[in-house]
C-alpha cells in the first residue's frame, strides 16, 4: 500500500452545494472539490505515477488535475474528509497491480462433450427433415 498523499499536495475548494437543506444551502459553501495533480507529484515515484495515468487517466484532465466533489453532508468538514479518503480509496486501488494471466486449456473432456452434443443436436434436427421419396 502507497504511502498517504500528504495534504499539502491538496487543493480544496469549497462552493455552494445545491439540493434540499433551505435557506441554509444558500449561504453556506459546505460542498468541497479536492484537486490533486499526480503528475507533478513527488510523493510518488516513477512507476506509480505512470499506473495512476494509466488507470485513472479518463478522470485526469488535460493539465493532468485530478478533480474529485463531496457533497453529501451539511458540514463542509465533514465533506473535505469524505473526499479525502476516497482519493485514498482510489489511488490505493489504482495502485494494485493486476493479477497476471496465466494460459489455461479446456480440458479434453470439455471438447469431448461438445462433439457429443453437437451431434445429438444434429441427430435431433435430421429426424425432423421430410425423407427422401423413391419414385
Amino acid at each position: 500500500m502507497p504511502a498517504p498523499i500528504p495534504l499539502h499536495e491538496l487543493t480544496f475548494r469549497a462552493t455552494k452545494a445545491g439540493g434540499p437543506g433551505g435557506q441554509h444551502v444558500n449561504t453556506s459553501s459546505t460542498r468541497v472539490e479536492l484537486w490533486w495533480n499526480p503528475r507533478t507529484s513527488p510523493s510518488l515515484t516513477e512507476p506509480e505515477r505512470t499506473r495512476l495515468v494509466s488507470v485513472l487517466g479518463h478522470r485526469i484532465d488535460g493539465d493532468g488535475w485530478l478533480r474529485l466533489v463531496s457533497a453529501g453532508t451539511r458540514s463542509q468538514l465533514k465533506n473535505r474528509e469524505a473526499v479525502t479518503k476516497r482519493l485514498q480509496k482510489l489511488v490505493a486501488e489504482a495502485l494494485v497491480p493486476p493479477k497476471p494471466r496465466r494460459k489455461t486449456r479446456p480440458p479434453r473432456s470439455a471438447a469431448e462433450n461438445r462433439l457429443k452434443a453437437k451431434k445429438r443436436r444434429s441427430a435431433t434436427k435430421a429426424k425432423r427433415r421430410t425423407p427422401l421419396r423413391d419414385d
